[in-house]
């Protein structure tokens, strides 16, 4: 019994050690893009070419998007609680380092806003559901592409924001809620609004200007905001 203990608490410690390491070079994503980017950029001056733009374009959209599939084959995200300061490994954590060079730098996707129908395939790269003519204003911030579900015929507004976690202080850690936003047919969201994890927008709705729609809240048909339990 004691060399099983021994040998769990040692399969513990490599895993912990392992997670670790996980988590540091993740960390250390969004500057490996954007020396990449650089890299690329700087040979574009020196010999413009097709091979030269290509791997400018790799840098910033295909490399990330290919290391995120990867990543969340081995680590995919899961929906609930759970916790930051542990020594398990977080995939929320390593996923959002993956997306956190369109957050700080929000013109590379805006441009992609700017061409009918490419962000709409872009977001669906990603792993997320999305329905037909969706119109997206240039300014929007999505935190979490993968957790989010819209119908067809969405209008959003500009300034919103799409947000499928929220973290909170709990017992002297850190409390991490996940959960997928659902937009359903025929909505309007206005500009300025926020979505919080779990929120739920049914069809034929219609959310005014500047809303705040909180985790598990729900819209109705008649705009009508119904609380849910986690």
């Amino acid at each position: 019994m004691r060399a099983l203990k021994l040998a769990s608490i040692i399969e513990a410690t490599t895993i912990s050690k392992f997670m670790t390491i996980t988590s540091t070079i993740l960390s250390l994503f969004p500057a490996t893009v954007m020396l990449m980017g650089f890299l690329s950029f700087l040979w574009i001056c020196y010999s413009p070419g097709i091979v030269s733009i290509a791997s400018f374009l790799f840098s910033l959209y295909l490399f990330p998007l290919l290391i995120y599939k990867i990543h969340n084959y081995f680590y995919p995200i899961k929906e609930g609680i759970s916790y930051l300061q542990i020594k398990k490994y977080s995939p929320w954590w390593g996923s959002h380092q993956i997306q956190s060079i369109y957050i700080t730098f929000t013109a590379l996707e805006s441009a992609l806003r700017l061409i009918p129908g490419a962000f709409s395939l872009w977001l669906r790269l990603w792993g997320a559901k999305i329905g037909k003519n969706v119109y997206w204003t240039p300014k929007l911030e999505i935190a979490d592409r993968s957790l989010i579900e819209i119908g067809d015929n969405l209008v959003i507004g500009q300034s919103c924001g799409i947000f499928s976690h929220v973290i909170k202080p709990k017992k002297e850690d850190l409390l991490l809620y996940v959960k997928k936003v659902k937009i359903g047919n025929n909505v309007f969201i206005g500009a300025g609004s926020y979505l919080a994890p779990g929120v739920i927008i049914e069809d034929e709705s219609f959310v005014s200007a500047e809303s705040r729609l909180y985790p598990n809240k729900v819209v109705e048909t008649d705009s009508q905001i119904i609380s849910l339990e986690c």
